[in-house]
């Protein structure tokens, strides 16, 4: 008893350990993101990477084994999940469905939200079909190669509309279109991904992933039919709507939360979906979406999603790209996937009409990744589809490709400020 004890605190203490150190470097990396004009989800990325093989791990080997190796990992794996069904469930909360039914631009979204999706998918089926020989061997090309496609279609949407926010650019043309398109990616990405991973855990059996797909099509509409309306009635009795987050309705919103990604997991198809489908059907409750921000968002942005990023960058070892052929495959897929997020949406907004400035300000917006690209990776890499090495390439690709767009957007609308800010501000 004596023993088990023992190693039950020695658990927890390499547990809490490991959690003041992720917090407060998260938090600082945070703060110096912000100094440089970059999201707070920009530096808490960069920040797992520090915290990983690939810095902390390569310049203090012996501290980082000490801190992240002489425990079992499992504490900080749950840890990791149960935020990211939090924060799936918060993704859900804050998605705009209004920008699906913007009436003005409508040529505009529904074009750069095709090409956005296509051109990307099609360039990321070609790269794993190319690729998989060399980075992939004895894994499943068709598991392998829809991933990879899946990966470079993403857009991250919440860090796009924080990014907005900041530039002042949310009313804007241009900012309208290109949230309104990521709205669409997003859906749309999605549904791939659970598609995607309904195949591969059916094992790409034709019967089996039938009665999957039949399965979820049975809990979505469960969760519209029955779930809803049971939910919208205990915010009206719990008086949410004057502002107030009672600790029963809490409690019993995190069980249901729970319970629809248990439901989701036996489904074939990962918890975190089952919690991103409960914010969805929430979604349009003003009321609670923001009483849920000021009381359980705030602890969920600044104590889980932090341990989400540490456990990808855990996963990511840069040194694993030992020779110039992996760093060639690692350049080929980052142009590749910014050549069809970019090359796509700048060729559709040039083809609805609008300026030559416009159309590349909504390619440099719709090839923010960031957090997204990490939630598919982790899935894919989980799954035993994606590579430790690709891995480590799509991981280099959504953090590039997210730090660059606030300054590539600062740079290009400055290029010409007054004649930019004419064009840009016309709604």
């Amino acid at each position: 008893m004596q023993s088990s004890v023992h190693q039950t605190e020695v658990l927890l203490f390499f547990t809490l350990l490991q959690l003041a150190l992720i917090v407060v470097v998260a938090r600082l990396a945070g703060e110096i993101a912000v100094r440089l004009s970059q999201s707070r989800a920009v530096g808490e990325i960069i920040a797992g990477l520090i915290l990983g093989p690939s810095l902390f791990g390569l310049l203090l080997p012996a501290t980082f084994s000490y801190v992240f190796r002489s425990a079992p990992a499992e504490p900080m794996t749950i840890l990791s999940q149960i935020g990211l069904i939090l924060l799936m469930f918060q993704i859900g909360l804050e998605f705009d469905f209004g920008h699906l039914r913007t009436g003005s631009n409508r040529k505009a979204v529904l074009n750069i939200s095709v090409m956005g999706l296509a051109l990307p998918f099609s360039l990321g089926l070609l790269f794993g079909w190319i690729s998989h020989p060399y980075l992939a061997q004895g894994i499943n090309l068709f598991g392998y190669v829809l991933f990879v496609g899946t990966a470079f279609s993403i857009t991250a949407l919440p860090i796009l509309g924080r990014i907005l926010m900041e530039l002042d650019l949310t009313r804007s043309r241009v900012g309208v279109i290109a949230i309104s398109s990521a709205a669409i990616n997003d859906v749309v990405g999605w549904l791939m991904l659970a598609v995607v991973t309904a195949l591969t855990v059916a094992e790409f059996s034709p019967a089996s992933f039938a009665v999957k797909i039949g399965l979820i099509a049975i809990y979505v509409a469960l969760c519209g039919w029955i779930v809803r309306p049971l939910l919208l009635r205990l915010l009206r009795r719990s008086g949410v709507d004057k502002g107030k987050l009672s600790p029963n309705l809490i409690g019993i919103l995190l069980g249901t939360i729970f319970l629809s990604g248990m439901a989701t997991y036996h489904l074939g198809i990962f918890a975190i979906f089952g919690g991103f489908m409960l914010g969805v059907l929430l979604h349009d409750q003003t009321a609670f979406v923001r009483a849920w921000r000021e009381k359980v968002g705030e602890f969920v942005i600044v104590f889980f999603l932090p341990i989400f990023f540490t456990y990808t960058g855990l996963r990511t070892n840069i040194g694993a790209l030992n020779s110039m052929e992996l760093w060639g495959w690692c350049l080929l897929l980052v142009a590749l996937a910014t050549a069809g997020k970019f090359g796509g949406c700048y060729f559709a907004a040039r083809r609805s009409g609008m300026s030559t400035r416009e159309a590349k300000a909504i390619g440099i917006m719709m090839n923010t990744r960031a957090l997204m690209e990490l939630v598919v990776i982790n899935v894919g890499l989980d799954l035993g589809v994606i590579p430790a090495n690709v891995f480590t390439m799509l991981v280099i690709m959504a953090i590039g490709s997210t730090v660059v767009t606030t300054p590539a957007l600062k740079i290009w609308l400055n290029l010409n400020k007054r004649a930019n800010l004419e064009s840009i501000s016309q709604s």
